[in-house]
């Protein structure tokens, strides 16, 4: 059973329905839980255990005033809301997915943000994984319900950037997606967020080339002791219509 919802109403809240994010205890997932109860949109938080929710949820109010923020286990936050993002280790995304089974519904949109990083069994972070499927994302498709919408996106924007709400984003997110409409749905909601910019990249199985871009950056920005991110030259006009 979900926790009882710790929550917060905000004065610029709009009429968009809350997003899920699983995994929001996570470094990814938090940023972009306060990046996005900033724009208005009300968000719910996930995690395995309800009392670390609950304590994300009051630390994303410390961050956000009048951001809205409920707390739930991964499942409740899921039956909430129309959109999930899905922000958890590789090592932790089968699991996790197995367990939102009965809770994802046909109809959700899906974004997936995980990267199968060999860290994951204790290897190195710029390395990949193997994936049966192709990609992490393909994974998901393969294991979310029937009619459940799945794309992936997020997987090259700092986790630390994101969480300095004093820091202003100026980066690409990569967005595969084996529907048109899918994918601008995404992208209409990660543009909530001031300074990120939604590319098409193609089907989702493309995914496995935008992940591994991950193990690349994180090695990019040790060398150089940055935060670097993704922005691609020469677009000068990405419309979501």
């Amino acid at each position: 059973m979900p926790s009882s919802p710790t929550t917060v109403p905000g004065d610029g809240q709009d009429d968009t329905g809350p997003v899920a994010i699983v995994g929001a205890s996570g470094s990814l997932g938090f940023g972009l839980a306060i990046r996005l109860a900033r724009t208005g949109i009300p968000i719910a938080i996930g995690s395995r255990d309800p009392e670390r929710a609950a304590e994300t949820a009051t630390r994303a109010i410390a961050a956000v005033p009048d951001g809205s923020f409920a707390a739930h286990d991964n499942t409740g936050a899921v039956r909430e809301a129309g959109t999930v993002i899905l922000s958890v280790p590789f090592r932790n995304q089968s699991e996790t997915l197995t367990n939102l089974r009965d809770a994802l519904r046909p109809g959700q949109l899906l974004i997936d943000a995980t990267v199968p990083l060999a860290a994951a069994v204790s290897g190195k972070a710029t390395r990949m994984l193997g994936v049966w499927q192709g990609s992490a994302a393909q994974q998901a498709a393969e294991m979310a319900p029937d009619g459940v919408r799945v794309v992936s996106a997020l997987h090259t924007i700092s986790a630390t950037k994101l969480n300095d709400l004093d820091r202003a984003l100026d980066e690409d997110v990569l967005v595969c997606g084996d529907a048109r409409e899918d994918k601008r749905e995404a992208a209409l909601l990660i543009q909530r967020i001031e300074g990120l910019r939604c590319v098409d990249c193609g089907p989702l199985e493309m995914s496995r080339t935008t992940e591994s871009l991950t193990a690349l950056l994180i090695g990019v920005n040790a060398r150089y002791k940055v935060h670097a991110g993704i922005h691609l030259a020469g677009l000068s006009d990405v419309t979501w219509k």
